[in-house]
Formats: C-alpha cells, structure tokens, sequence
C-alpha cells in the first residue's frame, strides 16, 4: 500500500485544516489506519485512529474534541478533520496503515511521507 498525505499548510491559530490520506496499490477498506505527528527532536505520538469498518474511533487526549478522523473505502481515502488548531498542533503529520487498530506507531506496516502543517499564533 502506497500513503499520500496531503492538505497540510499554514493556518492562523483557531482556525481549521483537513488532512487526507490516499492510498494506492491496494485497497484500505481491511486496514486500519492511523495518523500520527512528530516535531523536530520528539517521537513520533499518536493522534487518531480508525477501524477497517469505522465503527470506532480513537484519539489522543490532545486532540479530542477538535479533531475527527473519517474514511471513505469506496475513494480509498482517510481523513483528518482539525479544527481549532493551536500552536502545539504544528508538527509534520503522517498517515498510516495497519492490520490492527494501535496508538503505537510499531504497529502499522505502511507510512505516508507527511505533510506539514504550522499554527501560527
């Protein structure tokens, strides 16, 4: 499975953004799928994740209540819905795929390549 994040970029703080994430080479529709961020220096942490089917979400404690993740199988396409964005949420956000629903990063076998996204306060 080939990951394409896009939809990162420069946003004023409390303003909104939507990432996507589009896969190729295989359909996502029996993965799970996850979006993860890293800053500079930092491990790479969790953000949200979806089930194959989407009958369950997960978030990070940061992040829950402004952000939302959703998929759509029929376009092979994740998304991550973020709204009021503050400058803690700046990082490079990566999309990812898995065979079982995680918060750790080890647990999914194909990365995208990123997508940048910076707050600005």
């Amino acid at each position: 499975v080939q990951l394409q994040a896009s939809g990162g970029g420069l946003v004023q703080a409390g303003g909104s953004l939507r990432l996507s994430c589009a896969a190729s080479g295989r359909t996502i529709s029996s993965y799970a799928m996850g979006w993860f961020r890293q800053t500079p220096g930092k491990e790479r942490e969790f953000v949200a994740a979806i089930r194959w089917s989407g009958s369950r979400t997960y978030y990070a404690d940061s992040v829950k209540g402004r952000f939302t993740i959703s998929r759509d199988n029929a376009k092979n396409t994740v998304y991550l819905q973020m709204a009021s964005l503050n400058s803690e949420d700046t990082a490079v956000y990566y999309c990812a795929a898995g065979t079982t629903t995680s918060l750790a990063p080890r647990a999914y076998d194909f990365w995208g390549q990123g997508t940048q996204v910076t707050v600005s306060s």
